[in-house]
């Protein structure tokens, strides 16, 4: 693990693979909400065989640092991190990954760096919400979650970046003009109508159920979900 110093708080990240001479494009992955780049351990071997897979922690997450300031932790503070990992390591642009918030912030940081994004895979994550209702309910549960955490981060975390305030992200989706994959596994019930939402909102993503998998498609059923997101990895023009 290698650490990025973000005006006094400490990202940790790691980047794995990219021993096929650079042909293949790299890929960020970014975990969700309570969990931190391990998550992606069974998953690794085989994702970054020919590429270099990179992984991080969010904020108040795995081994990075858990800031006292609640304006620290902000979805754009988490795409700036994101833009930060990949220039630490040396990346222009790649393809961006995600399961739950990191799905979410993948499309965000799409939205604030296109010139910088040559695909989404979005796994068991939802766009946001169009209503102002929608988004209060939704808010009302992560600030529940934030009262239940025990870790001073993951509360923070909740209240600021697991929360929303508009629908900018679901309102480009129709906008996304990169190769898409949502995947989602099919015991994962919350969020099953949301991948179904984003691929037919995305012109041409692809949409794949992962059967035998809940919210953690990746850790449910490793060797489906990879074999699909090499597939769909392996179908993109290589890198520039």
């Amino acid at each position: 693990m290698a650490y990025l110093d973000r005006g006094g708080v400490r990202i940790s990240y790691a980047a794995d693979g990219g021993s096929g001479g650079g042909q293949a494009l790299p890929l960020l992955l970014s975990h969700g909400f309570s969990a931190s780049a391990e998550m992606w351990q069974s998953n690794m071997a085989a994702l970054a065989a020919d590429r270099q897979v990179i992984t991080w922690d969010m904020r108040g997450h795995g081994r990075s640092d858990d800031p006292a300031d609640q304006a620290e932790y902000t979805q754009d503070a988490c795409v700036a991190d994101m833009a930060a990992v990949l220039d630490a390591c040396g990346v222009d642009r790649a393809a961006l990954g995600g399961l739950s918030l990191g799905g979410y912030l993948s499309l965000a940081f799409w939205l604030a760096h296109p010139e910088r994004v040559a695909a989404l895979l979005l796994f068991d994550t939802g766009p946001g919400f169009r209503s102002d209702d929608a988004r209060k309910q939704w808010n009302e549960r992560a600030l529940t979650t934030a009262a239940r955490a025990e870790r001073p981060g993951l509360a923070n975390a909740a209240r600021g970046m697991l929360t929303q305030h508009d629908a900018t992200v679901i309102k480009s989706l129709p906008s996304v003009d990169v190769p898409v994959l949502v995947l989602v596994g099919a015991d994962d019930r919350p969020f099953l109508g949301a991948a179904e939402y984003v691929a037919a909102k995305i012109p041409g993503a692809e949409h794949v159920v992962i059967p035998g998998a809940g919210h953690s498609s990746n850790i449910d059923q490793p060797e489906l979900f990879n074999r699909e997101v090499l597939a769909f990895l392996e179908r993109l023009p290589p890198p520039h």
